[in-house]
């Protein structure tokens, strides 16, 4: 049978198993052996604070390490402040290393205010050494003959690492190259200028400094592809002359309106001096009768101006009748 003391030392092991597994879980024991192992000393108390800190210990001593590896000069300190920040630590320390083996000058504090600005800095220190090629879409430009130039631009760049905090991306580089390249071709007189020399346009833009401000720097722009669109100066003729048919048309309906109204006022007009007369010649009669009460015409005078006027009657249906018989004869 087991005695008092024998289960007392039983228990003692398990609660001394149970402390021993807590605190290799709260301590990296197995990351500080790894760190010292590879000739980086850091202390069993500062593993300890990064987990009071809440700081995952591994993301910060594996890139200690590798960067003490590589030769390079950072603090647990350093990169513990920038875990903290919200940084890619391992990232930093890659880009530290790319850039120490090319001889590019790149202090940890720049490193990681890159990295916090949210670029890729071991992508910017790659893209230092292997510069990159940024492939233009299709720029259409109109010459001074008015034909349409499309022409494709390969722009060849460097990441300027001194210009990565603040400097515009690489949508800003092809908008102004395709500025550059339509107004290189709306300044040549004729399309075929810009087919016999494409190199012009890479010339003309690349003396412009489109990088400035930018985050990289120009190295060439290279025309691939150059192609003829349309005629835009024969199309905005055409469409000018049907604007203007259309603007004649309309003007001309104007003046036919307004004569038909001048016409149909001028017929009004007619009908009503027609009116007038016919009221007044309704009046003669009148006249003639009070003339004829009152004493100032006789009845004699009134034949007379009877005869006259059956005489004239006649001699108007004469003249009628001999008109019309020139118009059969003829």
């Amino acid at each position: 049978m087991l005695t008092n003391e024998t289960v007392f030392l039983f228990a003692i092991i398990a609660v001394g198993f149970i402390l021993l597994a807590i605190l290799l879980s709260f301590v990296p024991v197995m990351l500080w052996i790894s760190a010292l192992a590879a000739g980086v000393r850091v202390s069993i108390f500062t593993l300890i604070g990064m987990r009071l800190r809440r700081v995952t210990p591994h993301r910060v001593i594996n890139p200690l390490i590798k960067a003490h590896k590589a030769g390079l000069n950072v603090t647990t300190n350093q990169l513990e402040s920038h875990y903290l920040a919200g940084g890619n630590v391992d990232r930093v320390v890659n880009a530290l290393i790319a850039a120490h083996r090319a001889n590019i000058e790149l202090s940890f504090e720049r490193s990681a205010a890159i990295d916090l600005a949210g670029r890729d800095v071991l992508e910017a220190v790659q893209m230092s050494v292997n510069p990159k090629v940024i492939e233009t879409p299709f720029i259409a430009g109109v010459a001074m003959n008015g034909i349409e130039v499309k022409a494709k631009a390969r722009i060849t760049v460097r990441a300027n690492i001194d210009r990565l905090v603040g400097g515009a991306g690489e949508e800003t580089i092809v908008a102004r190259v395709g500025e550059g390249v339509v107004s290189t071709i709306g300044s040549s007189e004729t399309h075929s200028k810009v087919l016999e020399n494409p190199d012009l346009i890479s010339q003309t833009v690349l003396a412009k400094g489109l990088d400035a401000g930018t985050a990289f720097e120009i190295l060439s722009i290279d025309i691939a592809d150059v192609d003829i669109g349309k005629n835009i100066g024969a199309e905005l003729q055409t469409e000018q002359a049907e604007a203007d048919k259309k603007i004649a048309q309309a003007k001309a309906e104007e003046r036919r309106a307004m004569a038909v109204a001048s016409e149909q006022e001028m017929r009004a007009k007619v009908e009503e001096m027609r009116a007038r007369v016919v009221e007044a010649e309704a009046e003669v009669p009148l006249a003639m009768a009070e003339a004829l009460k009152t004493g100032n015409i006789g009845v004699m005078d009134y034949m007379n101006f009877r005869n006259i006027s059956a005489d004239t009657d006649m001699r108007d249906s004469i003249g009628k009748m001999g008109k019309d018989k020139k118009e059969d004869g003829q």
